[in-house]
């Protein structure tokens, strides 16, 4: 009788402290792993589209001067290799002169008032930069005038177009989502050429001319197509 009432004294006080047991095991705080962060798009440039632009710079060389135009364009990138085909035009104040190696006692002085490029272009692209040479046609639009280098006189003018080539190298970045700045270097070979001149007496003379020139050039462009986001 006396183990019976102990084990029945036992099972009492075990039942009134489970409910407050219970109660410390519920206040118990839980932890939780706080959720991952969302991801974020990062933009990734892609040369890629149709862009239009304009550039202004300067004429150097056999012929010196400032320059201003406009340049449309379509590119592709592959990878980070970037091929591209460009169409330029510019209007022109570049002048150049020398002394006729035909008539010596005459000065040729040759002005180019416009120029235009078609051009293709191979480039390496690390994002928002571009590096690329480009090479193609090139096409003048000059006057050439003789001078009587005693007294000054204009002897004689003419106006012609002129066909040649162009190579070049530059360096573009975009600084924002269709937008891109760059600066340009080529160099137009324009073929030396024979040039017939018409004195006011008649006469038809014809000196050769030299027309080579080299350009730098700040170019801004606008691109259709957006940048690729990627995750």
């Amino acid at each position: 009788m006396k183990n019976l009432l102990l084990v029945t004294c036992s099972i009492v006080a075990l039942g009134a402290a489970a409910p407050a047991f219970g109660a410390d095991l519920a206040a118990q705080p839980v932890y939780m792993a706080p959720p991952p962060p969302p991801q974020v798009a990062a933009a990734i440039y892609d040369w890629s589209g149709l862009y239009i632009g304009i550039n202004g710079g300067w004429g150097f060389s056999d012929a010196t001067g400032s320059t201003v135009g406009g340049q449309i364009g379509y590119r592709q990138q592959m990878g980070q290799a970037v091929f591209g085909i460009e169409g330029q035009g510019n209007w022109a104040d570049f002048s150049g002169s020398n002394v006729s190696t035909t008539f010596p006692l005459n000065t040729n002085r040759s002005t180019t008032d416009a120029f235009g490029l078609i051009t293709g272009l191979i480039g390496y692209t690390s994002n928002n930069v571009l590096l690329y040479a480009k090479g193609g046609a090139a096409v003048t639009s000059n006057t050439h005038q003789v001078t009587s280098t005693l007294t000054g006189a204009q002897l004689a003018s003419t106006d012609n177009t002129r066909l040649g080539a162009a190579v070049g190298a530059g360096v573009e970045v975009g600084f924002a989502p269709n937008w891109s700045v760059g600066v340009e270097y080529d160099h137009l070979f324009m073929p030396d050429a024979n040039v017939n001149f018409t004195t006011a007496a008649g006469v038809v003379a014809t000196d050769r001319i030299r027309q080579d020139f080299d350009l730098l050039t700040l170019r801004l462009n606008y691109k259709f197509s957006p940048p690729v986001l990627k995750y």
